[in-house]
């Protein structure tokens, strides 16, 4: 009996391990709640609200999870507190098939001012050694579509001001959720003009 116990205990451990599949069918139903911000089909029309079209499954997943933690989690800026409420309620599974939904659909690219083009292409592309800031494209690739097996999202279209936002939340620390505090170690060193520059690039980058 203790044999079967172990292995039945083993067996659960094992199953949970396991991350959920998520159905993007389910998901498009249940994404009604973040329309309004979102979009139908995850391409946001205010800035202020990230786009969430063509993102990788698993990173949605894991900022949702982290967004259920609220106030204590690694998500803790003024701007993610709007998050908290429609995250609580959502399953595991619900957060699977949401993130499942919104990885199947098309993101859309915006433009970049040509005041920062240059500055923005360079910081992306080849960093700033002079400041020890490492090229962006090199986690999230040349045309900015991240890397889905290590974690790194991705940025491409996504909106400068959002983008922005993000990296200031990074440098101030109000934002943990990057793995071994790569972007925080990178946004401390940008400058305002950086930031803005890197983000308008990402906004037209495709």
């Amino acid at each position: 009996m203790i044999l079967t116990a172990l292995l039945l205990s083993s067996a659960a451990l094992s199953a949970a391990d396991k991350p959920l599949l998520g159905d993007a069918q389910a998901g498009q139903s249940k994404a009604q709640l973040c329309v309004a911000c979102h979009g139908a089909d995850g391409n946001s029309v205010s800035p202020l609200f990230p786009k969430l079209a063509g993102q990788h499954a698993k990173y949605l997943s894991e900022q949702l999870h982290a967004f259920k933690l609220g106030a204590q989690g690694p998500r803790h800026s003024p701007n993610a507190a709007q998050m908290y409420g429609m995250a609580a309620g959502l399953s595991d599974q619900d957060i699977a098939d949401i993130a499942a939904y919104y990885a199947s659909q098309k993101v859309t690219v915006g433009t970049t001012a040509q005041s920062v083009l240059a500055l923005g292409q360079a910081l992306y592309r080849g960093g700033d050694t002079s400041k020890g800031v490492a090229a962006c494209a090199a986690c999230h690739g040349p045309n900015g579509r991240g890397n889905p097996q290590a974690g790194y999202p991705q940025v491409s279209g996504q909106h400068a001001a959002y983008t922005n936002g993000q990296l200031q939340a990074f440098a101030t620390a109000q934002r943990s959720t990057d793995t071994n505090e790569v972007m925080r170690a990178l946004a401390i060193k940008l400058s305002p003009a950086d930031m803005e520059a890197v983000a308008e690039y990402i906004q037209g980058l495709h």
